[in-house]
């Protein structure tokens, strides 16, 4: 489990395929302090088991289905990534509660200034959009953000200025992908309503 509070960027230094699997190497500094093989981190949203540590240097194991659900298969050496450390048991939950389970990705359509902060757009399918509610919480890339507006194909939110500056979102082109969570409470009450015994 994890809170959307994204502790640094970390740069990617190889995505690989080796012996029928894909690999993502990170380099990490904060993340990396007492990582150890078999624990989870979340990069840019997604939870990934640690398989190898080298000097500051993460790998991780990417399944076809993370590969297809996330952006993880498109990024190249340099690129910025959002890392994550889970939660504490007894720790605080300064965003929301985010599985590290993605959903789907989104596509940067716009961002634009507005004073400080950074006004953005987000296209998505409507399979996602149903969760969303304007003031809801949304995890773009990990990051745990307040939604502005729904529309019909895309969604809003803005970042302040302490957020463009620690998350990996801002670096990106637009029409670059990202990956979105959408607050596991709306999926489970709709879970919850389309039950036969929900309807009476």
């Amino acid at each position: 489990m994890f809170t959307g509070i994204v502790e640094e960027v970390g740069r990617v230094i190889a995505l690989r395929e080796e012996a029928g699997g894909w690999h993502l190497t990170v380099r990490a500094g904060v993340s990396a302090e007492g990582a150890a093989l078999g624990a989870s981190i979340a990069i840019n949203g997604v939870c990934l088991t640690i398989t190898e540590i080298a000097d500051h240097t993460l790998t991780f194991g990417l399944a076809p289905e993370t590969l297809r659900r996330s952006n993880l298969g498109d990024v190249k050496p340099g690129d910025g990534v959002n890392l994550e450390r889970p939660l504490r048991a007894n720790g605080r939950v300064d965003g929301h509660f985010v599985q590290g389970h993605v959903d789907g990705t989104g596509t940067l359509l716009e961002m634009r200034p507005d004073g400080d902060a950074l006004h953005i757009t987000v296209g998505a399918d409507p399979t996602l959009l149903r969760y969303m509610v304007p003031k809801g919480y949304i995890a773009v890339d990990g990051a745990s953000l307040t939604i502005i507006d729904v529309l019909e194909d895309r969604f809003t939110f803005m970042l302040i200025a302490y957020t463009q500056s620690h998350i990996a979102v801002p670096e990106k082109p637009i029409g670059a992908k990202v990956n979105l969570e959408a607050d596991m409470l709306a999926k489970y009450a709709e879970r919850f309503m389309t039950l036969p015994s929900a309807q009476g």
